[in-house]
């Protein structure tokens, strides 16, 4: 009764069903156990191996900046310090795993920066194929009187698995390096290669996230890290390194609770 008391929404006609037919909330609250009995959290580093690979297989990411002090022809007043979060086309094209974007310059996020604005890049790791069996909460599906049989909008467990945010600067990428990696770039991004530097459309030019923060959030803590990555093994791990890895739902069959592909 102890976990009746913690929903006092729960009607009185329902409580003598909900104690009859539920287990105790440690059931209902905590992840099943780690099967592997060698299992251990992975170190900052290997979550850092692993969030290399997500940067690399993951072409979209969310710019985050704050609008500046002075207003814009045709922007709302009161926006001086509000955060705005816009997707943006990423690519892995340097070593050092600095994000390149290719910043179009009327763009808002763009303007932010150039007004002096902090930023960030938000990424998660979307798996190309669904797991085997879906983690679901039967019980509160029937609590609440959900349709179990309706379409599965994720068919995953999106917290469940690993994202990160990467706080640094912008730099521009000068004229040189800038035309080796509008290759890379375009390589991600096909479409691309119509505002490339110089296109008659938009004033753009290649310029990096300079990464100085890593927060990363592995998934569940009790198998995954949470928290900061330090910058220089961010900055240190090697292709070799993150080639070697699989992120959960890179191959199919996988289950949602499984350590085995970290």
């Amino acid at each position: 009764m102890r976990f009746l008391r913690s929903l006092p929404f729960v009607s009185l006609a329902a409580r003598s069903c909900v104690a009859e037919s539920t287990p105790e909330p440690q059931y209902i609250f905590s992840n099943p156990a780690i099967s592997e009995s060698s299992y251990r959290i992975p170190t900052s580093y290997e979550s850092a191996v692993l969030g290399r690979r997500i940067l690399a297989l993951t072409p979209l990411g969310t710019l985050s900046t704050v609008f500046p002090d002075s207003s814009r022809p045709r922007q709302p007043d009161g926006l001086a310090g509000v955060p705005l979060g816009l997707m943006e086309y990423v690519a892995d094209c340097e070593e050092e795993g600095n994000p390149t974007f290719l910043a179009i310059k009327i763009g808002t996020t763009f303007r932010n920066v150039e007004s002096g604005s902090n930023i960030s890049l938000a990424q998660e790791w979307t798996p190309p194929y669904p797991p085997d069996k879906r983690i679901k909460s039967t019980f509160f599906d029937w609590l609440f009187g959900r349709d179990t049989d309706s379409k599965d909008r994720v068919p995953y467990s999106a917290v469940n698995l690993p994202r990160y945010s990467l706080l640094g600067y912008i730099e521009k990428i000068d004229a040189a390096d800038a035309k080796a990696l509008s290759s890379c770039f375009v390589d991600t991004h096909p479409d691309s290669k119509y505002w490339l530097p110089g296109n008659e459309i938009h004033e753009s030019e290649f310029v990096r996230l300079v990464v100085t923060q890593i927060y990363w959030v592995g998934g569940f803590g009790d198998r995954a890290y949470i928290g900061w990555i330090p910058v220089e093994e961010w900055k240190n791990v090697t292709r070799k390194e993150w080639e070697s890895v699989r992120l959960p739902g890179e191959k199919k069959g996988w289950d949602e609770w499984s350590t085995s592909d970290l």
